[in-house]
């Protein structure tokens, strides 16, 4: 389901992606991963506040250290736009 909900989320379909998601957080809620992944979404929506929930909760389930990290650089990138983080990451 996780990486149907990827998929989904890669191809810009956001709501069916969460749809899967929170079918997903029933079956598996203490997986980081699901909740990181919803973030990710919400940011790429504009919806920051629900955004930082997400990401507080994955970070809450205590993901591995690469997780750790990863998702905080999520936060710190909270605000910046897509397109701009794309553009740092060519440097």
């Amino acid at each position: 389901m996780y990486q149907k909900a990827n998929i989904l989320a890669s191809m810009e379909d956001y709501d069916g992606a969460l749809v899967v998601l929170e079918e997903h957080k029933e079956y598996a809620p203490q997986e980081s991963s699901v909740y990181a992944l919803m973030g990710k979404i919400y940011k790429k929506r504009l919806i920051y506040d629900m955004a930082m929930l997400h990401f507080g909760r994955a970070l809450d389930l205590k993901p591995s250290a690469t997780d750790v990290a990863t998702i905080k650089a999520a936060i710190e990138k909270l605000h910046v736009p897509d397109e701009l983080e794309d553009n740092f990451k060519c440097y």
